[in-house]
């Protein structure tokens, strides 16, 4: 009896600790589930930062010489001697060839001959005509003491008159003669041929010894450009256009050189498109049949010139332009991602996480937004967080702006 009594007495604890164990981890289940603290949201986040940002047009353009020339002949014949080569600096006035002269020496000797004649044949008539002013005067005498014959007279007049009108002929002949032999002296230069400018061989086109017609068509023996100063164009597109002014700043880099930035200013934009040079109707169309049907985009070529005194610009040279509309130096930017839709009054809506790890809305609004990085001008303090994206089944979300990882 006594044993019984022992063993009901010694188990009563261990229920009771059961059940109050059994009771704690009821109560840890219930806070687990209808009491935990909200998800931490998962999202993607960007610093609210202060950088450089720029508003540009891009625009591919090709590099050529600010003045290209096609030195060629003006008169047939062979090329007895070329005497630049290939990148070759020349000045103005050098000489680039020779053509044989031959023929151009011939005439001008023909011309000289001819003025030669023509001057003889002058004097002759000249003395003629002091014997036919003679001869007239004395019958004018004889006539007037009844000496003499009235047809006489008449016939020794004539003969004045015609030596007279002899002479204005051969002067005005020797005047033709004259013209003819400028013009043989100029064609025996044009076998000469010199530098138009200060320049780069930048082709030699006819060789020597190979025969130019210049009856056919001007024939060109070397290319010469200024390469000093390059002049670049870029084509812009139609969309872009309006926004693009006169002098607003450039910088562009070339393809074998792309961290050298070079910068300049536009110094133009064409008026017309970049087809209407090849627009064989000349109706100025803006692109033919094929821009009509909206298959072919529009261009502009913009202008500007760079210096190169190093010489490392070459003619046709790609240059990737940039052309900057607008800019601010270390503004307080966010990117462009971060921004929400825009309401009426211009202000945006961005998502912010805060230091607590939740994410709140606010009103933002944006000066420059080059679609990377947006200008804040108010809503934002720098070291701020704004979120960028987010997962598509975060809890706690706002609205704003929503893209899954």
């Amino acid at each position: 009896m006594v044993r019984r009594i022992s063993k009901v007495v010694s188990g009563k604890p261990l229920r009771w600790i059961g059940a109050m164990l059994l009771l704690a981890l009821l109560a840890w289940l219930v806070k687990l589930v209808w009491f935990a603290p909200p998800a931490r949201p998962q999202v993607a986040t960007a610093l609210v930062a202060r950088a450089d940002i720029e508003e540009t047009v891009l625009a591919t353009g090709t590099i050529g010489a600010a003045k290209l020339v096609s030195v060629g002949a003006q008169v047939t014949g062979q090329v007895k001697a070329l005497h630049v080569h290939l990148g070759e600096a020349v000045k103005q006035g050098q000489l680039i060839a020779e053509i044989d002269a031959l023929p151009q020496q011939n005439a001008l000797r023909n011309a000289q001959a001819q003025v030669q004649s023509n001057e003889a044949q002058l004097r002759a008539r000249q003395a003629a005509l002091v014997q036919a002013e003679l001869a007239a005067a004395r019958q004018r005498e004889m006539v007037a003491a009844d000496a003499g014959a009235r047809a006489d007279l008449e016939t020794a007049e004539a003969t004045l008159n015609t030596t007279q009108a002899e002479i204005e002929a051969l002067q005005a002949q020797i005047r033709q003669a004259k013209i003819a032999q400028s013009t043989s002296e100029l064609n025996l230069s044009y076998t000469r041929v010199t530098a138009p400018m200060d320049g780069v061989v930048v082709a030699i086109v006819t060789e020597q010894g190979q025969t130019v017609n210049a009856n056919q068509s001007a024939p060109t023996i070397i290319k010469l450009a200024r390469m000093d100063t390059m002049t670049v164009k870029a084509q812009i597109s139609e969309a872009d256009v309006p926004r693009v002014k006169v002098g607003m700043p450039v910088y562009f880099n070339l393809l074998g050189e792309p961290d050298r930035r070079i910068e300049t200013r536009l110094r133009a934009v064409e008026p017309g498109p970049t087809t209407i040079a090849s627009d064989a109707s000349g109706t100025g169309s803006l692109g033919g049949s094929s821009s009509m049907s909206g298959t072919s985009a529009i261009y502009y070529n913009g202008i500007f010139d760079v210096p190169n005194p190093d010489g490392k610009l070459r003619i046709n040279m790609t240059a990737q332009s940039t052309i900057v509309l607008a800019g601010a130096k270390q503004a307080l930017t966010v990117p462009s991602a971060a921004l929400g839709p825009r309401a009426r009054d211009g202000a945006h809506r961005v998502r912010v996480l805060t230091a607590d790890g939740q994410v709140v809305d606010r009103q933002v609004r944006v000066g420059l937004n080059n679609r990377v990085l947006a200008e804040v001008l108010q809503g934002l303090v720098e070291g701020e967080k704004v979120v960028t994206s987010e997962a598509a089944d975060a809890p706690g979300r706002l609205g704003g702006p929503r893209q899954r990882f």
